[in-house]
């Protein structure tokens, strides 16, 4: 099988040596999405409004791959600060309503670019 690089403009770019996603197979492997708005390159300070912008990015980089939000089956979830796990649970239960992925969170580290959420996302097609 070969693997093929996934990139949309509809979500930002890599801000390094990696890709947006990598699709091997019928199986789909995002980078950690970062709550970056692609038009305008700004953070929100808000971890509800950050968690949104990372589903809207996944959704973008999924639909370029070929899959949606409905076939993840797997994610993992960074926060720099634990105390905002409920926020972002609440969040993370509009976008996943049932046949829920398996999940990881991580809390207390820094994310890239001072960002409070960060997730990957591992789907199909």
């Amino acid at each position: 099988m070969k693997k093929e690089v996934i990139s949309t403009t509809e979500a930002p770019g890599a801000i390094g040596p990696y890709s947006q996603a990598t699709k091997i197979g019928d199986m789909i492997y995002t980078s950690g999405q970062l709550p970056i708005d692609p038009a305008t390159g700004k953070i929100s300070p808000d971890v509800e409004k950050q968690t949104k912008q990372v589903f809207k990015n996944a959704e973008a980089i999924l639909k370029a791959a070929g899959s949606d939000l409905s076939k993840v089956i797997k994610t993992s979830v960074f926060l720099k600060d634990l105390s905002d796990f409920a926020t972002m649970n609440k969040v993370y239960g509009t976008f996943f309503t049932e046949d829920f992925p398996a999940r990881s969170t991580v809390g207390g580290t820094d994310l890239a670019l001072g960002a409070l959420v960060e997730i990957e996302f591992i789907a199909h097609i």
